[in-house]
C-alpha cells in the first residue's frame, strides 16, 4: 500500500507522453524509456541543486546534533534552578504551529539581511529543536547516574562525561536526530520559497518545483526527476532503519 505511489512514479518515469494518456492506465509500460533519466537531468541544473541541498543538509545535520545533545543532556542530568520549569516552556513551543510562526520569523530574517542565503536554513538549527532536545534528554534519563558519579570521583570534568562517556551511549538517538534533519531538510519546499530567489541558489526540492512549472505536461521526465531526487531520502531510511527504530525505542523506556 505504501510503496504504490513510489511504484507508480518509478514506471511513470519509464513510459512515454502517449502511454501516459492511454487509457485505461497501466501499471508497467510496454516499452522501457531508460533514457527519461538523463534527459531529465539534462532539463536543469541537478547537480548545482544537489550541491546547494547537500551544503544545507550538512550544516543542519551538525547543528542539530550538537544543540540537542548539549541541551538535552543540561535538562537530563544537571541541577540547576528553574530547570524544570524551563523545559515545560521548551516542551509548550512544540505546541506552535508552523503557521502562527512562520510570518514573525520571515519578518525577523528580513531585518537581519538574510534573505536570498543559507542562514535561515542553518543557523537556527544551532539554537536547538525542541523534539530533537525533548528526544535526547529522554534517552539521557534512561543512562545511570553512577556512571557519571565514578567519572566524576576519578577527577573527569562534566564536559568530559558528556563527550567520553554519555554521548558514545547515545548514537542510537543521535542518528534519529540525524535521520530527521536529513529527512526534513532534504524535502523542504517552504523554506527555499520564502528566503531563495536566485536561481543559483535553489534545492532540489524547490528546483523540482520550476521544473514542473516549465515542463507541466511532460510527466516522463517529471516523474524521472521526481524519482532520481527521491532516491537519496529512501536509502537512508532503509540503511539506517535499525538505529531509528532503536533510538525511538531506547527513548520511550524511561519517562
Amino acid at each position: 500500500l505504501y510503496a504504490f505511489p513510489l511504484l507508480w512514479m518509478v514506471c511513470t518515469a519509464l513510459k512515454d507522453n502517449t502511454e501516459i494518456m492511454r487509457m485505461p492506465p497501466t501499471i508497467l509500460p510496454e516499452a522501457w524509456n531508460w533514457n527519461n533519466f538523463p534527459d531529465a537531468l539534462s532539463e536543469f541544473p541537478f547537480f548545482l541543486y544537489l550541491r546547494n541541498t547537500l551544503t544545507i543538509v550538512s550544516i543542519q545535520m551538525v547543528g542539530n546534533v550538537m544543540s540537542a545533545s548539549l541541551v538535552g543532556y543540561s535538562f537530563a542530568r544537571l541541577r540547576w534552578p528553574g530547570r524544570d520549569v524551563w523545559f515545560i516552556v521548551l516542551i509548550a513551543t512544540m505546541m506552535l504551529p508552523g503557521a502562527v510562526t512562520m510570518i514573525p520569523t520571515f519578518i525577523m530574517y528580513k531585518n537581519f539581511g538574510w534573505m536570498n542565503t543559507y542562514l535561515p536554513f542553518t543557523v537556527p538549527t544551532f539554537c536547538g529543536g525542541a523534539f530533537n532536545i525533548f528526544l535526547l534528554r529522554q534517552f539521557f534519563r534512561s543512562i545511570p547516574m553512577d556512571l557519571s558519579e565514578s567519572a566524576k570521583l576519578d577527577g573527569c570534568p562534566e564536559l568530559g562525561i558528556f563527550l567520553r562517556i554519555i554521548l558514545p551511549l547515545c548514537k542510537p538517538a543521535l542518528a534519529t536526530i540525524a535521520i530527521f534533519g536529513f529527512m526534513g531538510c532534504w524535502n523542504d519546499y517552504m523554506g527555499p520559497l520564502l528566503y531563495l530567489n536566485d536561481e543559483t541558489k535553489f534545492t532540489l526540492t524547490y528546483g523540482l518545483r520550476t521544473f514542473q512549472m516549465e515542463h507541466d505536461t511532460d510527466w516522463p521526465h517529471l516523474m524521472a526527476a521526481a524519482t532520481i531526487i527521491s532516491i537519496p531520502t529512501i536509502l537512508i531510511f532503509f540503511l539506517c532503519q535499525r538505529y531509528f527504530i532503536e533510538g525511538i525505542t531506547l527513548t520511550g523506556m524511561k519517562g
